[in-house]
């Protein structure tokens, strides 16, 4: 017969957190939410970390290039799906490193021989107010000026004029030579009050832009997360078919960690595939794997020669049902304090620490503080991220509210057989473990993102830690009756609407 645990299946909802002292000097703006990404081997320092505990799904409807920037400049961390060819998920990673480089290409660039008529449209159409101009128009052409807004005046001037007669020509422009620092193209910027400097190899010709606004832009985002050279950092999810073809490409392509994007992670398939990496691309690679449900799944994980992180969580998504549809899963509390607790103690066993992902069953911020306070390094979220203005899918007004549409991957409108299928040769989907719906349009990632972090921030100092490993250990968690829920809401008052969509933090249903 069956093994029946005796532990119950529990969720998020079902604790709270005790207070413990608050020391005076304690403030919630100098709480350090950063945590690793990969390993942690005995005395090391992590190879790769992110500067706050959240990263995005591996879905289609969540993480594109336009959320991938945005999260990586709040510090966290975008996982491109893989669940599209190998070519454009190499291209949604490749704009993401090359997005804010300090060292940009040029995407919009004209000839001298053009109209003011055809600049003013270009401008328009891209955003751009400064356009290189170039022998050949391209964006390695040999430069021979700059037309700005600023040259021209759009309703007095002739636009049947060429631009050679309003730009600033070649002898009057500054410029950096190929091989200048980041620095030292923003001192150049600083000291002639320009806002663009182009970049120019020894013949002439355009290689790069500096911005001014890129360099105030990160004094305004401190947390952004950058490689060594200064480039946005991006994760990349990868499967368990093509990863021989899949993994090169994206490795080639910048990608900062790769991630195995599965429901059910403890198969051999996904070992094979963590050992084929491992053996032809080495130790560096940052590499997480799962799911996982259990201290057994995670043992299989992270055997030598293993995964770098972890993910935790079957069936706890607002979209996914393979709970439903199969009888398999476990509640999202009780697999994370399951395997977080086989992790610490791996840890004692072999000084090597390995970092543990939250993914699914988050339906608000305060869950989002559980989840951490039970050992999860960071958060997975999909229905979170599908809700901003920067996901990847479009804007649908339904009945006067603005909404997006949000699937899960193992929907058929995800059409992602290779996750699902048992065999290379079945591409044919017989049930579907996700559903397909809309949510809520809630504004910028930005703006929500600050509500999330300064609540987990405040509640780490409620229990008197000063970063998230702190928080874990100190820690203590309480079970809840269905009546201390009623107690914590409001009772035998009537509130005035706010004319907001949701209430404060809540996403309205799972993550």
């Amino acid at each position: 017969m069956a093994t029946i645990l005796a532990d119950t299946s529990r969720t998020f909802s079902e604790y709270l957190l005790i207070p413990r002292l608050t020391s005076k000097n304690q403030q919630v703006e100098a709480v350090d939410l950063s945590v690793p990404l990969s390993a942690v081997e005995k005395n090391q320092t992590p190879r790769f970390r992110v500067n706050i505990p959240i990263v995005s799904a591996c879905m289609q409807s969540v993480s594109g290039t336009n959320l991938s920037i945005a999260l990586a400049r709040q510090g966290g961390l975008s996982m491109v799906f893989c669940s599209q060819p190998i070519d454009s998920q190499v291209e949604m990673v490749r704009q993401v490193k090359t997005h804010k480089a300090g060292f940009v290409q040029s995407t919009s660039n004209t000839t001298a021989d053009t109209r003011l008529a055809d600049v003013v449209e270009t401008m328009q159409r891209s955003g751009h107010s400064t356009i290189p101009v170039t022998s050949d128009g391209t964006a390695s052409g040999k430069l021979v000026g700059i037309i700005t807004d600023q040259d021209f005046w759009e309703f007095e001037d002739d636009l049947e004029n060429l631009v050679r007669d309003h730009m600033t020509a070649m002898g009057n422009v500054i410029h950096g030579s190929e091989g200048i620092t980041l620095r030292e193209a923003n001192r150049l910027l600083h000291q002639h009050k320009k806002d663009c400097l182009p970049i120019l190899d020894k013949s002439g010709n355009l290689t790069a832009l500096v911005f001014k606004k890129d360099y105030v832009d990160h004094q305004r985002h401190p947390l952004e997360l950058l490689d060594e050279s200064k480039r946005l950092c991006v994760g990349a999810a990868i499967n368990t078919h093509d990863y021989r073809e899949r993994v090169p490409a994206l490795i080639a392509a910048g990608a900062d960690t790769l991630c195995f994007d599965s429901s059910d992670g403890f198969t051999e398939y996904q070992k094979e595939g963590i050992s084929w990496i491992r053996e032809n691309f080495g130790a560096e690679v940052v590499i997480g794997g799962g799911n996982v449900v259990s201290a057994e799944g995670f043992d299989y994980l992270v055997e030598p020669g293993g995964v770098d992180f972890v993910k935790v969580g079957m069936g706890g998504g607002s979209i996914c049902i393979t709970r439903e549809q199969k009888g398999v899963g476990r509640g999202q509390a009780s697999a994370l304090l399951d395997v977080a607790e086989r992790r610490d103690r791996y840890f004692e066993e072999t000084g090597r620490y390995i970092p543990l992902c939250s993914d699914g069953g988050l339906a608000n911020d305060t869950q989002i503080v559980i989840a951490l306070a039970m050992g999860a390094d960071f958060v997975m979220m999909g229905r979170y991220f599908a809700m901003t203005e920067e996901s990847p899918t479009p804007k649908t007004a339904i009945n006067g509210q603005m909404y997006k549409p949000y699937w899960g991957e193992g929907t058929h409108r995800a059409q992602n057989w290779q996750r699902y299928s048992d065999e290379m040769s079945s591409r044919k989907m017989m049930f579907e473990e996700g559903v397909d719906a809309y949510v809520p349009l809630v504004g910028p990632l930005s703006e929500v993102l600050e509500t999330t972090l300064y609540k987990l921030r405040s509640t780490m100092v409620n229990v008197g830690a000063d970063n998230l490993s702190a928080f874990r250990e100190r820690a203590i968690l309480t079970l809840v009756s269905e009546q201390s829920v009623v107690e914590a809401g409001t009772s035998n008052v009537f509130q005035f609407s706010r004319n907001r969509e949701l209430p404060d933090g809540d996403w309205g249903g799972g993550s």
